[in-house]
Protein backbone atom coordinates (compact mmCIF):
# COMPACT_ATOMS: atom_id res chain seq x y z
CA UNK A 1 0.00 0.00 0.00
CA UNK A 2 2.58 2.47 0.92
CA UNK A 3 4.29 2.12 -2.81
CA UNK A 4 0.97 3.46 -4.14
CA UNK A 5 1.40 7.24 -2.89
CA UNK A 6 4.96 7.13 -5.48
CA UNK A 7 4.58 8.46 -8.38
CA UNK A 8 6.80 7.85 -11.21
CA UNK A 9 6.97 11.75 -13.03
CA UNK A 10 6.39 15.08 -11.08
CA UNK A 11 3.91 15.44 -13.68
CA UNK A 12 1.80 12.36 -12.31
CA UNK A 13 3.16 13.55 -8.79
CA UNK A 14 1.41 17.15 -9.22
CA UNK A 15 -1.65 15.60 -10.85
CA UNK A 16 -2.25 13.25 -7.83
CA UNK A 17 -1.16 15.92 -5.15
CA UNK A 18 -4.03 18.35 -6.54
CA UNK A 19 -6.73 15.90 -7.01
CA UNK A 20 -6.47 14.48 -3.77
CA UNK A 21 -6.14 18.82 -2.31
CA UNK A 22 -9.52 19.10 -4.09
CA UNK A 23 -11.46 15.80 -2.84
CA UNK A 24 -10.33 17.30 0.72
CA UNK A 25 -11.84 21.28 -0.08
CA UNK A 26 -8.28 22.14 0.46
CA UNK A 27 -7.70 25.93 -0.34
CA UNK A 28 -5.20 25.62 -3.33
CA UNK A 29 -2.85 28.05 -5.01
CA UNK A 30 -0.44 27.47 -7.92
CA UNK A 31 2.54 29.76 -8.39
CA UNK A 32 3.23 29.43 -12.16
CA UNK A 33 7.03 28.88 -13.29
CA UNK A 34 8.57 30.09 -16.54
CA UNK A 35 9.84 26.99 -17.59
CA UNK A 36 8.42 24.10 -19.16
CA UNK A 37 9.05 20.63 -17.83
CA UNK A 38 10.84 17.65 -19.20
CA UNK A 39 7.76 16.19 -20.50
CA UNK A 40 6.62 20.05 -21.62
CA UNK A 41 4.47 20.42 -18.65
CA UNK A 42 3.99 23.48 -16.62
CA UNK A 43 5.70 23.62 -13.58
CA UNK A 44 4.23 25.18 -10.38
CA UNK A 45 5.13 25.39 -6.80
CA UNK A 46 1.47 24.10 -5.37
CA UNK A 47 0.41 24.83 -2.00
CA UNK A 48 -3.08 23.38 -0.43
CA UNK A 49 -4.10 24.50 2.90
CA UNK A 50 -6.34 22.64 5.10
CA UNK A 51 -8.50 23.82 8.18
CA UNK A 52 -9.35 26.93 9.38
CA UNK A 53 -7.51 29.71 7.74
CA UNK A 54 -7.49 31.81 10.88
CA UNK A 55 -6.00 29.37 12.91
CA UNK A 56 -3.61 30.64 15.26
CA UNK A 57 -1.01 27.52 14.46
CA UNK A 58 0.13 26.02 11.09
CA UNK A 59 1.97 23.00 10.79
CA UNK A 60 3.69 23.28 7.18
CA UNK A 61 5.15 19.89 5.15
CA UNK A 62 6.98 20.99 2.05
CA UNK A 63 8.73 18.94 -0.43
CA UNK A 64 11.09 19.24 -3.84
CA UNK A 65 13.55 21.72 -2.42
CA UNK A 66 16.07 19.37 -3.75
CA UNK A 67 14.40 18.11 -7.03
CA UNK A 68 14.13 14.71 -7.55
CA UNK A 69 13.98 14.68 -3.47
CA UNK A 70 10.19 15.60 -4.42
CA UNK A 71 9.30 12.01 -5.01
CA UNK A 72 9.43 10.95 -1.34
CA UNK A 73 8.13 14.37 -0.55
CA UNK A 74 5.10 14.22 -2.59
CA UNK A 75 4.42 10.79 -1.16
CA UNK A 76 4.91 11.77 2.09
CA UNK A 77 2.22 14.98 1.48
CA UNK A 78 -0.14 12.59 -0.70
CA UNK A 79 -0.37 9.96 2.05
CA UNK A 80 -1.51 12.47 4.82
CA UNK A 81 -3.91 14.02 2.42
CA UNK A 82 -5.67 10.15 2.77
CA UNK A 83 -4.72 10.28 6.68
CA UNK A 84 -6.93 10.55 9.40
CA UNK A 85 -4.07 12.32 10.99
CA UNK A 86 -5.16 15.61 8.46
CA UNK A 87 -8.11 15.61 9.82
CA UNK A 88 -7.43 15.02 13.44
CA UNK A 89 -4.97 18.12 13.03
CA UNK A 90 -8.07 20.28 12.02
CA UNK A 91 -10.02 18.97 14.70
CA UNK A 92 -7.24 20.16 17.12
CA UNK A 93 -7.05 24.23 15.77
CA UNK A 94 -4.11 23.56 13.92
CA UNK A 95 -4.24 24.48 9.83
CA UNK A 96 -2.07 22.22 7.58
CA UNK A 97 -0.08 23.66 4.81
CA UNK A 98 1.38 21.48 2.45
CA UNK A 99 4.29 23.03 0.00
CA UNK A 100 4.51 20.64 -2.91
CA UNK A 101 7.24 21.07 -5.46
CA UNK A 102 9.71 23.92 -3.90
CA UNK A 103 11.87 23.29 -7.16
CA UNK A 104 9.38 21.84 -9.87
CA UNK A 105 12.07 22.35 -12.27
CA UNK A 106 14.30 20.40 -10.86
CA UNK A 107 11.72 17.52 -10.20
CA UNK A 108 10.59 17.39 -13.18
CA UNK A 109 14.31 17.69 -14.87
CA UNK A 110 15.65 14.82 -12.72
CA UNK A 111 18.08 17.69 -11.48
CA UNK A 112 18.79 18.40 -7.21
CA UNK A 113 19.60 22.28 -8.60
CA UNK A 114 17.01 24.88 -9.97
CA UNK A 115 17.03 25.50 -13.54
CA UNK A 116 20.20 28.02 -12.57
CA UNK A 117 22.11 25.23 -11.01
CA UNK A 118 21.74 26.90 -7.81
CA UNK A 119 20.98 24.55 -4.68
CA UNK A 120 18.01 26.01 -3.31
CA UNK A 121 19.08 25.32 0.54
CA UNK A 122 21.91 27.71 -0.18
CA UNK A 123 20.22 30.39 -1.24
CA UNK A 124 18.07 31.89 1.12
CA UNK A 125 21.07 34.43 2.14
CA UNK A 126 20.93 38.05 2.72
CA UNK A 127 22.48 39.14 -0.67
CA UNK A 128 23.86 42.29 0.18
CA UNK A 129 26.45 40.74 3.24
CA UNK A 130 29.27 38.57 1.36
CA UNK A 131 28.11 34.97 0.83
CA UNK A 132 31.00 32.88 3.42
CA UNK A 133 34.13 31.81 1.77
CA UNK A 134 34.74 28.41 1.34
CA UNK A 135 38.33 27.56 0.81
CA UNK A 136 37.33 23.59 1.41
CA UNK A 137 35.64 23.74 -1.78
CA UNK A 138 37.83 25.38 -3.81
CA UNK A 139 40.19 22.94 -3.22
CA UNK A 140 38.65 20.52 -4.92
CA UNK A 141 36.05 22.38 -7.48
CA UNK A 142 38.33 21.38 -10.56
CA UNK A 143 38.09 17.78 -9.28
CA UNK A 144 34.70 18.15 -8.79
CA UNK A 145 33.64 18.92 -12.33
CA UNK A 146 36.05 16.97 -14.50
CA UNK A 147 36.33 18.33 -18.25
CA UNK A 148 34.61 14.91 -19.92
CA UNK A 149 31.84 12.75 -18.72
CA UNK A 150 32.29 9.96 -17.36
CA UNK A 151 35.33 11.15 -14.86
CA UNK A 152 38.45 9.69 -15.78
CA UNK A 153 40.53 6.93 -13.53
CA UNK A 154 43.12 9.54 -12.67
CA UNK A 155 40.02 11.91 -12.50
CA UNK A 156 38.30 9.53 -9.78
CA UNK A 157 41.72 8.36 -7.45
CA UNK A 158 42.74 11.99 -7.56
CA UNK A 159 39.36 13.41 -5.36
CA UNK A 160 38.43 10.14 -3.59
CA UNK A 161 42.88 11.26 -2.36
CA UNK A 162 40.96 14.67 -1.55
CA UNK A 163 38.30 13.83 0.21
CA UNK A 164 40.19 11.38 2.81
CA UNK A 165 42.53 14.08 3.00
CA UNK A 166 39.69 17.06 3.69
CA UNK A 167 37.28 14.40 5.43
CA UNK A 168 35.91 15.77 9.01
CA UNK A 169 36.33 19.25 8.07
CA UNK A 170 32.63 20.94 8.68
CA UNK A 171 33.21 24.69 8.83
CA UNK A 172 32.66 24.73 6.09
CA UNK A 173 32.54 21.56 4.56
CA UNK A 174 32.37 20.57 0.67
CA UNK A 175 29.06 20.97 0.31
CA UNK A 176 28.07 23.79 2.71
CA UNK A 177 27.73 26.70 -0.03
CA UNK A 178 29.55 28.61 -2.32
CA UNK A 179 28.97 31.44 -4.52
CA UNK A 180 32.31 31.58 -7.01
CA UNK A 181 31.05 28.65 -9.56
CA UNK A 182 27.65 28.65 -11.32
CA UNK A 183 29.25 25.64 -12.81
CA UNK A 184 30.01 23.63 -9.82
CA UNK A 185 28.04 21.98 -7.04
CA UNK A 186 26.26 23.74 -3.98
CA UNK A 187 26.04 26.61 -5.71
CA UNK A 188 24.40 29.32 -3.48
CA UNK A 189 23.52 31.72 -6.16
CA UNK A 190 24.10 35.68 -6.37
CA UNK A 191 20.34 36.71 -5.15
CA UNK A 192 17.13 35.46 -4.47
CA UNK A 193 16.17 32.30 -6.63
CA UNK A 194 12.27 31.92 -7.41
CA UNK A 195 11.60 29.61 -5.44
CA UNK A 196 12.90 31.78 -2.98
CA UNK A 197 10.60 34.50 -3.78
CA UNK A 198 7.51 32.28 -3.81
CA UNK A 199 8.47 30.96 -0.48
CA UNK A 200 8.93 33.88 1.57
CA UNK A 201 5.24 35.03 -0.81
CA UNK A 202 3.95 32.09 0.60
CA UNK A 203 4.97 32.41 4.17
CA UNK A 204 4.08 36.64 4.02
CA UNK A 205 0.19 34.98 2.95
CA UNK A 206 0.11 31.95 5.45
CA UNK A 207 2.22 32.51 7.61
CA UNK A 208 1.62 35.95 9.28
CA UNK A 209 -0.67 36.30 12.06
CA UNK A 210 -0.31 33.04 13.71
CA UNK A 211 0.71 31.87 17.01
CA UNK A 212 3.02 29.01 16.52
CA UNK A 213 4.43 27.60 13.58
CA UNK A 214 6.11 24.14 12.84
CA UNK A 215 7.45 23.40 9.42
CA UNK A 216 9.25 19.98 8.33
CA UNK A 217 10.91 19.89 5.19
CA UNK A 218 11.14 16.67 3.53
CA UNK A 219 15.01 15.87 1.92
CA UNK A 220 16.73 12.31 0.61
CA UNK A 221 20.01 11.32 -0.30
CA UNK A 222 22.52 11.03 2.98
CA UNK A 223 22.69 8.28 6.24
CA UNK A 224 21.83 4.72 6.10
CA UNK A 225 19.23 3.30 3.41
CA UNK A 226 15.78 4.62 4.50
CA UNK A 227 16.35 5.50 7.49
CA UNK A 228 15.27 9.32 8.48
CA UNK A 229 17.30 11.59 10.85
CA UNK A 230 15.40 14.33 12.15
CA UNK A 231 17.77 17.18 11.84
CA UNK A 232 17.18 20.32 13.46
CA UNK A 233 19.06 23.53 13.65
CA UNK A 234 21.40 25.93 15.91
CA UNK A 235 18.44 27.48 17.72
CA UNK A 236 17.88 29.09 21.27
CA UNK A 237 17.34 26.42 24.36
CA UNK A 238 13.38 27.46 25.07
CA UNK A 239 13.19 25.99 21.35
CA UNK A 240 15.37 23.39 20.94
CA UNK A 241 13.95 22.28 24.79
CA UNK A 242 10.25 21.86 22.84
CA UNK A 243 11.82 20.39 19.87
CA UNK A 244 13.02 17.57 21.85
CA UNK A 245 10.16 17.13 23.78
CA UNK A 246 8.24 17.17 20.56
CA UNK A 247 10.32 14.87 18.32
CA UNK A 248 12.58 12.78 21.14
CA UNK A 249 15.98 11.72 22.20
CA UNK A 250 16.82 10.76 18.30
CA UNK A 251 16.20 13.97 17.29
CA UNK A 252 19.82 15.70 16.27
CA UNK A 253 21.34 19.25 16.19
CA UNK A 254 22.90 19.85 12.53
CA UNK A 255 25.55 21.24 14.28
CA UNK A 256 26.52 17.80 16.08
CA UNK A 257 29.20 15.49 14.89
CA UNK A 258 27.08 12.39 14.61
CA UNK A 259 24.65 14.45 11.94
CA UNK A 260 24.92 13.42 8.64
CA UNK A 261 23.94 17.13 7.47
CA UNK A 262 26.50 19.75 6.71
CA UNK A 263 26.68 23.33 8.01
CA UNK A 264 24.94 25.53 5.39
CA UNK A 265 24.87 28.83 5.10
CA UNK A 266 21.47 30.05 3.31
CA UNK A 267 18.60 27.28 4.10
CA UNK A 268 15.52 27.41 3.44
CA UNK A 269 13.88 27.53 6.49
CA UNK A 270 15.81 30.22 8.04
CA UNK A 271 13.46 32.50 6.13
CA UNK A 272 10.47 31.24 8.72
CA UNK A 273 11.86 34.01 11.03
CA UNK A 274 12.54 37.02 8.87
CA UNK A 275 8.73 36.96 7.41
CA UNK A 276 6.71 35.82 10.14
CA UNK A 277 8.53 38.04 13.22
CA UNK A 278 7.34 37.40 16.70
CA UNK A 279 5.76 34.26 16.17
CA UNK A 280 6.68 30.69 17.60
CA UNK A 281 8.67 29.02 15.11
CA UNK A 282 9.34 25.09 15.33
CA UNK A 283 11.15 23.62 12.29
CA UNK A 284 13.26 20.46 11.37
CA UNK A 285 14.48 18.69 8.21
CA UNK A 286 13.53 14.95 8.22
CA UNK A 287 16.55 12.96 5.76
CA UNK A 288 16.00 9.81 4.49
CA UNK A 289 18.93 7.62 3.15
CA UNK A 290 19.29 6.23 -0.02
CA UNK A 291 23.02 5.00 -1.55
CA UNK A 292 26.14 5.31 0.17
CA UNK A 293 27.99 8.53 0.19
CA UNK A 294 30.02 8.39 -2.63
CA UNK A 295 27.36 7.06 -4.96
CA UNK A 296 25.61 10.31 -4.75
CA UNK A 297 28.30 12.58 -4.90
CA UNK A 298 29.00 10.98 -8.25
CA UNK A 299 25.52 11.90 -8.96
CA UNK A 300 25.64 15.54 -8.15
CA UNK A 301 28.60 15.75 -10.23
CA UNK A 302 27.40 14.06 -12.94
CA UNK A 303 23.93 16.34 -12.92
CA UNK A 304 26.90 19.87 -11.94
CA UNK A 305 28.61 18.65 -15.55
CA UNK A 306 25.31 18.42 -17.28
CA UNK A 307 24.56 22.01 -16.31
CA UNK A 308 27.49 22.81 -18.05
CA UNK A 309 27.20 20.99 -21.51
CA UNK A 310 23.62 21.09 -22.47
CA UNK A 311 24.75 19.62 -25.71
CA UNK A 312 25.60 16.35 -23.85
CA UNK A 313 24.86 13.25 -26.16
CA UNK A 314 21.61 11.90 -24.93
CA UNK A 315 22.80 8.67 -23.98
CA UNK A 316 24.80 10.62 -21.28
CA UNK A 317 22.61 12.86 -20.32
CA UNK A 318 20.20 10.06 -20.14
CA UNK A 319 22.57 8.19 -17.66
CA UNK A 320 22.70 11.09 -15.71
CA UNK A 321 19.71 12.21 -15.12
CA UNK A 322 18.68 8.18 -14.10
CA UNK A 323 21.74 8.12 -11.40
CA UNK A 324 20.05 11.63 -10.17
CA UNK A 325 16.93 10.11 -9.64
CA UNK A 326 18.65 6.96 -8.10
CA UNK A 327 20.55 9.16 -5.59
CA UNK A 328 17.61 10.77 -4.40
CA UNK A 329 14.73 8.07 -5.12
CA UNK A 330 14.90 4.48 -4.20
CA UNK A 331 12.34 2.86 -6.24
CA UNK A 332 12.16 -0.55 -3.59
CA UNK A 333 8.79 -0.74 -1.65
CA UNK A 334 10.76 -1.86 1.47
CA UNK A 335 12.27 1.56 1.08
CA UNK A 336 9.02 3.60 0.45
CA UNK A 337 7.71 1.68 3.34
CA UNK A 338 10.43 2.64 6.11
CA UNK A 339 10.44 6.92 4.51
CA UNK A 340 6.04 6.60 4.98
CA UNK A 341 6.38 4.73 8.36
CA UNK A 342 8.52 7.07 9.86
CA UNK A 343 7.07 10.35 8.29
CA UNK A 344 3.53 9.38 9.91
CA UNK A 345 5.27 9.07 12.92
CA UNK A 346 7.07 12.37 12.90
CA UNK A 347 3.60 14.39 11.74
CA UNK A 348 1.94 12.40 14.49
CA UNK A 349 4.18 13.67 17.44
CA UNK A 350 4.31 17.32 15.59
CA UNK A 351 0.28 16.96 15.65
CA UNK A 352 0.47 16.59 18.84
CA UNK A 353 2.94 18.78 20.01
CA UNK A 354 1.50 21.82 18.41
CA UNK A 355 -2.27 20.77 20.19
CA UNK A 356 -0.95 21.76 23.55
CA UNK A 357 1.77 24.56 22.50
Amino acid sequence: MSAAYFSETYAQARRRFLEAARERSAEIDSYRHARQGAEGEELALDTALLGASDADRLFIISSGTHGPEGFSGSACQLALLNDELSRRAGESGIGLLLVHAVNPFGFSHLTRTNEDNIDLNRNFNDFGRPYPPNPVYEEIHSLLIPPSWPPSEDNEAALALAMTRLAGQRSPGVSSGQNRHPDGLFYAGTGPSWSNRTIRSILQRYGRNRRHIAWIDIHTGLGPYGHGEKIFGRHGAETTARAKAWWGADLIVSTAAESVSPRTAGYMMACCREECPGIAITHSTMEYGTLPSPQVRHALRGEAWLAGHPDAPDDIAGAIRRAARDAFFVDADDWKGMILGQFRAFALQTINGLSTS
